[in-house]
C-alpha cells in the first residue's frame, strides 16, 4: 500500500463535504451513536460509486449527459431536501427526545442517499484509484477492490471521528436555543451551498 494513496484519501476524506456535514449534524442532534451509524451509512454510500469505478459504469456516466444530469439534480434536491427539513426541525439538526430517535435504519439511509446522488463521486473514483494500480498488474481488479476496501475504511474512521467530536459538544449546543437556531441555520445554509456546487458541476 502506498504512502501516496494513504496521503491521497486522508486529505479527500477529510475534506469537509455532504458526509462531514450529515455526520456531524447527527452527532450534535443525536449523540455519538447515531453520529457512528451516519459515518456507516455514508461510507456504505461510497460503494455504488466504487463499484462503478472497478466495472466501468464510471466511464458511461461520464459520456452520458442525460445520465450525469439526472443523477446530479436528483442529488441536488435531496440536499436542498435536507437543507429545508434541518431549517424545519425535522431533518439532520432535530433533537429527538428518548421517546422518539429516529431508527439506525433511518439514518444509514439518508446517509448512503447523501453520497450516492453525487455523481462526481463515481467519475473521482474513475480517474483515481487507476493511479495507483499499474495496467500490467496480473491481479488488476483485486487490487482496485483491496484499495477501494482501504479508502472505505479510512471514510470510515475520518467520519466517525467529526461525529464524536461533534457529539461531544452536543451539550453545549443543545442547551442554548439561540446557538441551536444558528447551528441549523448554518447547517442548511452549508447543505444549499453544497447543493448548489453539485448543480454547477460538469462532467
Amino acid at each position: 500500500m502506498s504512502i501516496a494513496f494513504l496521503v491521497t484519501s486522508l486529505i479527500v476524506v477529510a475534506s469537509p463535504g455532504t458526509g462531514v456535514l450529515f455526520t456531524m449534524a447527527a452527532g450534535l442532534s443525536r449523540g455519538m451513536r447515531a453520529s457512528i451509524v451516519a459515518a456507516f451509512g455514508c461510507t456504505l454510500g461510497t460503494l455504488p460509486h466504487i463499484a462503478a469505478a472497478v466495472t466501468g459504469l464510471a466511464a458511461l456516466l461520464n459520456a452520458s449527459a442525460v445520465a450525469f444530469q439526472t443523477l446530479k439534480y436528483a442529488g441536488v434536491v435531496y440536499l436542498l431536501f435536507m437543507a429545508w427539513n434541518t431549517l424545519k426541525e425535522k431533518g439532520a439538526l432535530s433533537v429527538e427526545d428518548e421517546q422518539s430517535p429516529r431508527s439506525a435504519r433511518q439514518v444509514i439511509r439518508s446517509g448512503v442517499l447523501v453520497n450516492i446522488l453525487n455523481p462526481k463521486l463515481s467519475i473521482f473514483f474513475f480517474a483515481f484509484l487507476p493511479q495507483f494500480v499499474s495496467t500490467g498488474e496480473p491481479n488488476y481488479l483485486w487490487r482496485m477492490l483491496e484499495l477501494s476496501s482501504v479508502f472505505m475504511l479510512i471514510t470510515f474512521v475520518v467520519f466517525v471521528g467529526y461525529g464524536v467530536f461533534a457529539a461531544s459538544i452536543r451539550q453545549h449546543v443543545t442547551s442554548r436555543p439561540q446557538v441551536l437556531g444558528w447551528m441549523r441555520r448554518t447547517f442548511a445554509g452549508a447543505f444549499v451551498l453544497l447543493g448548489a456546487k453539485l448543480a454547477l458541476a460538469e462532467r
